[in-house]
This record gives structure tokens, C-alpha cells and sequence, in this order.
């Protein structure tokens, strides 16, 4: 009969040093049997929801955080009971196994696979063997733990993020305690991190802390001015005044982001009203094709291509600032952004290479793009890259607008609702369809002039899809 250990497993860094998720769900119990890889719970970080998967097959021992539950990186959130016979992930023998590289019958990715680190996706870089003994390394409650060998199975190291605790202090500990992007971040603010009070573990200093100092220290004003707008009257209890709503999640990281992105960026928005009747009925016609029949096709797909075509004529606007370097940076391809209203706040997927595309290819990516989105699904792959983006704010009944940035962006379009209008066509007074069109620009990026041009071909590709012939 095999022995049996507990293993835990951690909350690992999902991403770009966030420091902690919430947990939206379990998807197993105690007392359930897991799998290698098999999704345990859906967490939530300050970007997008992601499934967690289980580093262990064996049987779920406890649960240590309920769904709703703030946890940070590096906390236990789940034990399994595991099969130690073997040290392989279904009890049995190695051999056949990541953890059998030398085994007779493992393939030639088993053998490479076992050579790699762990992480939450996929594998890290191929780890040569030095005969040396294991490493030793503190674990988050400054209790020393073995390090597993890397040759041993995957599926029995569990995933966790290492922090070093020196056993006596160092200069470095004197300073106030941050990771290097975030004193990164506070030296291009011009913000001395003795000032910031850290709200990380331990008192760690975090990016959403200096942006908030920055908020308050540099502007005067409050980062409650850009908190959700509460909600409404009937969701809350009967007979009390008003509703709160913690805020955390991707709201949280929205928030801060647009707080960095306000008064870091000087923004310039400029308007232009065009008659998009031409659009409307190339929409039409294109709807009841053969080419396009059952694609998803709107107002924003052709917005979005007249987009991208206008960038190939006006490319400053498809860049971003490098403060570190003294550098602008201008891109050579387009991640396009969508501004996208979420249940849980708002999101600006992009689709990679949306220059790239075709007509046919852009719907398609548009519709996978809003799906996604909408369910909650988006993944922080599909949030990071973006180059330029567009915030569809017609759907609401809204004309126009100004846009703040998105963080590490040139630009930003929004389209208005498509009215029927009096307007002068011909010569002659006739009820039209018309949009307005604003764009919101990094003036330290894009002067007014090249802002003007970009928002005049916009302008007249929706006015007359056929100018198109004359732009490219």
C-alpha cells in the first residue's frame, strides 16, 4: 500500500508582479479527486479572469480561502493529498513520466520536458543538470523547505514564487521596500518612495500606490474622483441611503491606470462631425453578400478598418512614449484595442495585427474579441501590446467625448452615435446619417497637425468609402 503526503499549493504571481487575486470560485471540494492540470478555481487579478489549474493529481485535502476572497501571492490556497509511491503524479512508476527522462520509452519531449521549470503556464528555460545538491530556499513564512530537485515529475513540484529573506539586514532592506518596475515607475513620476506607504504584503510598496500618491500629491486631487459610480438604488438594501462596492479587481487596476494615463500624458481631443451615409449603405450591401453571410458585421467593423487605414497615412499616432530611454517609439504593426464594458469594469482587449487582416478577418477577430470580453474570459495576453484603441461609445446613444488614454498609447478614437440629420448634400438641404468622431492624442507624441490628419482621413473614408482608392 503506497504512502500518502500533503502538498500545497500556493497563489502564484499570475502576471507582471501583482500582488494579489481574488477568488472568484472553486470548481473542486474537499474530498474530490483532481487531476494534473485540471481547473481548480477561477481567480481574478487586476487584468483579467484566469482559470487556475492543479500542479497535483491526488485527492483535494482543504480549501484554505472561500470564493469572494482576496488573497495574496504567495499564501496557500488549496492542500492535496498526493500518492508518494514513485514520486509520480498517478502513484505508478516513473517510467514513461517528465520525471523518467532517462526511462526506456519516454519521448523526446518528455526528456526536454523534464529539464524545465514550472510555472503557471507552460514551462520556463531548459535547466542543465550540475550534480550539485538542492538548494535551499525560505518559503513566505520564513520557515526553510527543501528545494525539489528539477529532474524530479513536474506535477509534484508545486508552483510557488520564492521571495528571499536575508538572515540579517541590508542596505537594501533599509529602503523602502518595492520591485524594480515599481521604483521604475516612481523615478519617472519624480516621486520619492519614502513618502509612499506600502499597502503590498509586508508593507511592499505597489504600482497602484505610487499612481494613487501621484494622484493626490501632484494634482491635489482625489482618487475618489475616479472611483465606479455607485450603484443603483434598487441594488442596494431598503431603507439605506447609499450602496458601497469594494473596490478591487480589474476595476481597481482601470482606475489607477487612468489616473497615471491623465496626468502623465498631456491630452489634446479634437472633434469632427461626418455624414456616414455612404458607410451605412456599403454596410448594407455587404450585409446581404455571399462573401460575408453569417459574419457579424457593424458600424464598427468598417470603423475600424477606415482605423487602420488612416494609420498607414498617419503612423504617429500608432507609437508611445519611452521616458527611460528618451526615445519615441513607433510601431510597425497595429494592436488594436477595443474598449470593451465588462460586468467586472472596463477592459481594452486588442487584436494582435489588425493591419494584417482583411475585412472578413477583422469581423471575425471583433466578434471573438466582444465574446470574450463580455463572459469575462479575457486573458492578460490579449490586454498587454495594444498600440492604439477605440472606444465604441455610440452604442450608448453618446455623440462625443474625450477619451483618456489607454496607458503606453498614442491615441484613441471614439465613435458617436449614427444619427439622422439635416445636412447639406449636393447643395441642398437632406436628412443624412451622421457620426461624430473624437480623438484623444499624446500631444508629446503626435502634433496637432498630425491629429488633424489622421481625424480628416478618418473622416473622409467614412464619408466616401471609395476614397480609399485615392489613400492607398
Amino acid at each position: 500500500m503506497s504512502a500518502t503526503m500533503i502538498k500545497e499549493f500556493r497563489l502564484p504571481d499570475l502576471g507582471e508582479g501583482l500582488t494579489e487575486s481574488e477568488i472568484l470560485s472553486w470548481k473542486v471540494a474537499v474530498g474530490d479527486t483532481v487531476t494534473l492540470n485540471q481547473v481548480i478555481a477561477e481567480v481574478e487579478t487586476a487584468k483579467a479572469v484566469v482559470e487556475l489549474p492543479s500542479p497535483f493529481a491526488g485527492t483535494v485535502a482543504a480549501l484554505h480561502e472561500q470564493a469572494g476572497s482576496v488573497v495574496e501571492v504567495g499564501k496557500p490556497i488549496v492542500s492535496f493529498e498526493v500518492d508518494d509511491a514513485g514520486d509520480s503524479p498517478s502513484g505508478g512508476s516513473d517510467a514513461g513520466t517528465p520525471g523518467a527522462s532517462d526511462s526506456e520509452g519516454a519521448s523526446d519531449f518528455e526528456k526536454a520536458l523534464a529539464k524545465r521549470e514550472p510555472n503557471l503556464v507552460g514551462y520556463g528555460a531548459v535547466v542543465e543538470k550540475s550534480g550539485r545538491p538542492a538548494r535551499r530556499q525560505r518559503n513566505f513564512d520564513g520557515g526553510v523547505t527543501e528545494h525539489e530537485p528539477v529532474n524530479e515529475p513536474l506535477a509534484e513540484q508545486p508552483v510557488q514564487v520564492p521571495v528571499a529573506v536575508p538572515s540579517e539586514p541590508t542596505a537594501e532592506q533599509e529602503r523602502p521596500r518595492s520591485t524594480p518596475p515599481v521604483r521604475k515607475l516612481a523615478r519617472d513620476l519624480g516621486i520619492d518612495l519614502e513618502m509612499v506607504k506600502g499597502t503590498g504584503s509586508g508593507g511592499l510598496i505597489t504600482r497602484s500606490d505610487v499612481q494613487e500618491f501621484a494622484a493626490v500629491d501632484q494634482r491635489q486631487v482625489s482618487v475618489s474622483a475616479v472611483t465606479p459610480a455607485p450603484a443603483p438604488i434598487y441594488a442596494g438594501v431598503p431603507g439605506e441611503r447609499e450602496t458601497r462596492t469594494p473596490i478591487k479587481g480589474v476595476r481597481k487596476f482601470t482606475a489607477a491606470a487612468m489616473v497615471q494615463s491623465a496626468f502623465t500624458a498631456p491630452h489634446v481631443t479634437e472633434f469632427l462631425t461626418v455624414d456616414v451615409t455612404p458607410t451605412m449603405e456599403l454596410l448594407t450591401r455587404l450585409k446581404t453578400s455571399r462573401e460575408f453571410a453569417g459574419y457579424k458585421l457593424t458600424p464598427l467593423t468598417l470603423a475600424a478598418k477606415a482605423v487602420l487605414i488612416s494609420l498607414r497615412r498617419n503612423p504617429s499616432l500608432n507609437s508611445r512614449w519611452d521616458d527611460a530611454a528618451q526615445e519615441i517609439v513607433q510601431f510597425n504593426y497595429v494592436n488594436l484595442g477595443i474598449a470593451a464594458a465588462t460586468p467586472r469594469g472596463l477592459t481594452v482587449p486588442n487584436i494582435k495585427d489588425a493591419d494584417k487582416m482583411t475585412l472578413l478577418e477583422l469581423s471575425t477577430a471583433l466578434s471573438e474579441l466582444t465574446d470574450t470580453a463580455r463572459s469575462g474570459r479575457t486573458s492578460p495576453a490579449d490586454l498587454a501590446g495594444g498600440t492604439i484603441s477605440i472606444t465604441n461609445i455610440g452604442v450608448f446613444g453618446i455623440d462625443a467625448g474625450t477619451p483618456i488614454l489607454n496607458p503606453g498609447e498614442a491615441a484613441i478614437v471614439a465613435l458617436g452615435s449614427v444619427r439622422k440629420a439635416p445636412w447639406v448634400h449636393n447643395d441642398e438641404l437632406a436628412v443624412r446619417q451622421v457620426m461624430s468622431l473624437s480623438l484623444a492624442f499624446d500631444h508629446r507624441l503626435v502634433d496637432g497637425e498630425q491629429g488633424s490628419k489622421f481625424l480628416a482621413d478618418l473622416g473622409a473614408i467614412l464619408s466616401d468609402p471609395a476614397a480609399v482608392m485615392t489613400m492607398i
